[in-house]
């Protein structure tokens, strides 16, 4: 008999990636996979050990009331409660859990998936380490985003460089030094290597740093996606087509899926900018050579290794079975 997973989503795209990632590495086999996908008020925004083990500021309790679990997979800190007032109702249950749920009930989970960059942490007996975290990025995914995107990128000079451009952290401006920066490092790769740009940026980017960007890069030929754009997110398709890939240390979910690509992919760190939790994240990457530091003489880095935490997780998930 097939175990029944639910999996907790929230409207956080980031974790709502990592899950995904992990829910396509499930043998539909082995698991009844069910997707529970939870709406919250201003209440849900209270510290979990006030939560703790409640539905407080959850909006639609009644879609956790059919076909108990075997499993619960939560995503966030914010479904942590959720999923411990659902094994407290229901104690057979086992519970997982992406990234690091905060102490109050963590003792509590099966297994909780953690990169390598929160070893800093306490450890605890049921942590798993991975480098980096789950995504969606396999070779289905890039072939079929391939075979979409292709046509629209065909007239535009090779080699194609990706530029994936994130933005402010939390207490940490992208100013306009470093989008400066940034441009310039990557001026200067397309000076040795030739070819375009595939570029996307986000709304922590800010409109002052895309300005700049754009304007040093305004000679070399690209495909542009710019924050606010309404047309269709090509970010599969620039995974699936570059040749290479420039993306901005600040963003876990979108350095790990362009290492999942297995291309060269080169992570610009910025002055004063990422954090002490972001710098072990990113070295992580480059000590396992899944990518380089973008910076003079990068390109020699011609390939690197591909980074697909996902599998490793729901093998782990599997053997729990």
């Amino acid at each position: 008999m097939k175990k029944i997973i639910w999996i907790l989503l929230d409207n956080r795209m980031g974790s709502v990636g990592q899950a995904k990632g992990i829910e396509q590495e499930l043998d539909p086999n082995v698991f009844e996979i069910v997707e529970k996908k939870l709406t919250y008020s201003r209440l849900s925004g209270l510290p979990n050990i006030i939560r703790r083990n409640t539905l407080i500021g959850v909006t639609n309790p009644e879609i956790l009331k059919d076909n108990i679990p075997d499993f619960i997979l939560s995503t966030s800190r914010r479904t942590v409660p959720v999923a411990l007032f659902l094994k407290k109702h229901h104690p057979h249950i086992k519970l997982l859990q992406l990234m690091f749920p905060g102490h109050y009930g963590a003792k509590k989970f099966d297994k909780i998936f953690l990169p390598l960059h929160d070893a800093n942490k306490k450890i605890l007996p049921n942590f798993y380490f991975t480098t980096g975290s789950p995504h969606r990025i396999n070779a289905k995914v890039l072939q079929e985003s391939e075979q979409l995107w292709r046509n629209r990128f065909a007239d535009l000079p090779r080699p194609l460089t990706a530029l994936i451009i994130g933005g402010s952290i939390k207490g940490k401006p992208f100013t306009d030094e470093n989008a400066v920066s940034l441009a310039n490092k990557v001026l200067t790769l397309k000076k040795q290597i030739g070819g375009s740009l595939l570029i996307t940026d986000s709304r922590r980017t800010g409109a002052d740093a895309e300005k700049l960007i754009m304007d040093i890069l305004k000679d070399i030929p690209s495909y542009h996606f710019l924050w606010g754009s309404k047309e269709d997110n090509p970010l599969l398709g620039y995974y699936a087509c570059a040749d290479n890939i420039v993306v901005t240390g600040d963003s876990v979910s979108m350095c790990c899926e362009a290492c999942g690509t297995g291309k060269p992919v080169f992570i610009f760190e910025g002055q004063n900018w990422l954090t002490p939790k972001h710098l072990r994240f990113t070295k992580s990457l480059f000590d396992g050579r899944y990518a380089t530091k973008l910076e003079s003489g990068c390109e020699s880095f011609e390939k690197g290794k591909v980074l697909y935490p996902s599998a490793e997780i729901a093998a782990e998930i599997t053997h729990l079975t």
